[in-house]
């Protein structure tokens, strides 16, 4: 097999809970990631997604708010106001923490689905510290991956649509550390699955 030119991608699974449909007008509450794995030419090796991980939950930054957005979370915006990390603090963080265990790769953010969570990370990552350490791409959608393996559309697509094997054994819990290791364990079963009728 000859090598493949470039870095290794690491695959970071991101989760975020806000309180509306868009950054800006709306906030992001928490932001859990867990290292998902990594990608080099000798295929993707996953990691177990409890051991490097990152939690914050924010100061919201505006006075409006969904409130059935909210409750899916059940975080208190109350106590975020009081409470939360200033968002250009936890964002800085994340960026040092995403640069810390991606050493020596690219970094990929993937979420299931990334469209929501990428939205609210890209963003506030740009408003907050001026740029990402996933660059303005760098992000993979478990959802089409998914699709793409089994040959389905992709708004046929759920995870109840999905092999059993596929599925993580952790909990969805809307808590977002707890849903990034989760995915992470989604995403990990994603790569190593070849589609339809295979046992893996």
């Amino acid at each position: 097999m000859t090598a493949r030119r470039g870095k290794a991608s690491l695959y970071i699974s991101v989760d975020v809970e806000a309180d509306g449909p868009i950054p800006g007008p709306y906030s992001l509450l928490s932001l859990g990631a867990a290292v998902a794995g990594r990608q080099d030419a000798d295929g993707f090796t996953a990691a177990d997604p409890a051991r490097q991980t990152f939690y914050r939950e924010l100061r919201p930054i505006s006075d409006r708010f969904v409130p059935e957005a909210l409750a899916v979370s059940g975080l208190d915006r109350g106590r975020l106001l009081r409470e939360g990390r200033d968002p250009a603090q936890a964002l800085a963080e994340f960026s040092a923490w995403v640069r810390e265990v991606g050493a020596g790769a690219q970094p990929v953010m993937c979420g299931y689905p990334a469209s929501y969570d990428w939205t609210f990370l890209y963003w506030y990552l740009i408003r907050f510290t001026g740029e990402s350490p996933f660059g303005h791409s760098g992000c993979l959608d478990m959802k089409t991956l998914y699709a793409v393996k089994a040959g389905a559309p992709l708004r046929a697509v759920a995870k109840r649509t999905m092999p059993a094997e596929l599925l993580p054994r952790r909990p969805h819990t809307h808590h977002a550390l707890d849903d990034a290791v989760e995915q992470a364990e989604l995403l990990a079963n994603l790569m190593a699955w070849r589609g339809p009728g295979s046992t893996r």
